[in-house]
């Protein structure tokens, strides 16, 4: 499949740039994919838009302030011929944590970073410093950083929330609590699960009032989530490991909504992953005969290597709640393998005419 299938035209006025005043205020489109037919309606109503006997999967991922402002320090020792480190610290570069690998080491993503060598320092506000000891492909980067107090408590004092790209706005202060889901608890994330910020602590309750079963599992939101598709085939990307855990709750309560005949509802794109990789690697151990039964993933922690593109067999998910996607990108992909590309892009261009809100702070819709 070329790339360019998975495009659609988007004014810039339909990318919400700030989140609206209530979180569960925004409108969500109903899509029926037997049917192929859709309906607007708004994200307060899902409750009453439910069977009632859902199980209901969340990402309980906390975001971390993982944007650092720092400038170059050149290298420990700088070979004759090169620039001094007083001439670096006038370069200010964008440093945004992507994986944890070690106590003090992370992988990152560096802006601009085709010049950052291995050897270089980078400098950051009251102590905190960075030393490149590995370098990979579109400005990723490895950093030991050192700290006169713990690196976590400098990185949230200092660290900016990583809003996308495309909010065309510093963050602010209310971004902190706003891009969060009322979920998040759990690890170390570099973007939001952004379905699971529509849901308020009444809206669950209202869930739970109709019966519906409502539980959570960590996906580490990183590389895999928002790195561009480079190729122009969409088979040929090669999707990023993201590390991920399902609890044993979780577990146990996808196998008894299997065996009682109940739709799994995945809330997001990282949902979706998670039990989705989990089932494959558990499949993978003991055979695909396996599906007949209601047991299909096991509990614990893992990485994701799955990439979900048109033609794959949903093992786990049979509904899906999901904000709208970049052109092009491999959660678009994911949702158009779920929904039908041809279906979902109609969809997408009925929500662009009509004024839905679009990305991270945008609308949703409800997919099954």
């Amino acid at each position: 499949m070329d790339l360019s299938d998975f495009d659609y035209q988007l004014p810039p006025e339909r990318i919400a740039e700030a989140p609206l005043a209530e979180r569960d205020a925004s409108r969500m489109m109903l899509l029926d994919c037997v049917g192929r037919r859709w309906e607007d309606g708004w994200f307060r109503e899902l409750p009453e838009r439910l069977r009632g006997n859902e199980l209901v999967v969340v990402n309980n991922a906390r975001v971390i302030p993982a944007r650092l402002f720092g400038r170059r320090a050149g290298v420990k020792a700088e070979p004759a011929g090169r620039k001094t480190g007083r001439e670096f610290l006038k370069s200010v570069i964008e440093v945004l944590l992507l994986r944890r690998l070690g106590p003090d080491r992370w992988q990152v993503l560096v802006r601009p970073g085709r010049k950052i060598r291995a050897g270089e320092r980078i400098l950051f506000d009251e102590g905190l410093e960075s030393e490149v000891v590995g370098r990979g492909a579109y400005g990723l980067r490895e950093l030991q950083f050192s700290s006169a107090e713990g690196l976590d408590e400098a990185i949230e004092r200092i660290g900016h929330v990583p809003l996308p790209p495309y909010i065309h706005r510093p963050d602010q202060a209310s971004d902190r609590e706003r891009y969060q889901t009322i979920f998040a608890r759990v690890g170390a994330a570099a973007a939001a699960p952004t379905a699971g910020l529509h849901f308020t602590k009444r809206l669950v309750e209202r869930l739970r009032e109709r019966g519906i079963e409502m539980v959570e599992l960590t996906l580490e939101v990183g590389l895999g989530t928002f790195q561009p598709i480079h190729a122009e085939k969409v088979e040929e990307h090669r999707i990023h490991r993201e590390a991920y855990e399902v609890p044993e709750e979780t577990a146990a309560a996808v196998a008894r909504a299997r065996a009682e005949g109940r739709p799994v509802l995945a809330v997001g794109t990282t949902v979706v992953r998670a039990l989705e990789d989990a089932a494959a690697k558990f499949l993978a151990g003991c055979g695909e005969e396996k599906t007949a039964g209601p047991e299909v993933l096991a509990a614990g922690r893992a990485e994701a290597e799955l990439y979900i593109y048109p033609g794959y067999r949903f093992r786990v998910v049979d509904q899906l709640l999901t904000n709208f996607h970049l052109p092009r990108s491999s959660l678009l992909v994911m949702v158009a393998a779920f929904a039908g590309r041809e279906f979902l892009l109609e969809a997408y261009r009925h929500a662009v005419e009509t004024g839905y809100r679009f990305y991270s702070y945008g609308d949703c819709m409800l997919i099954r």
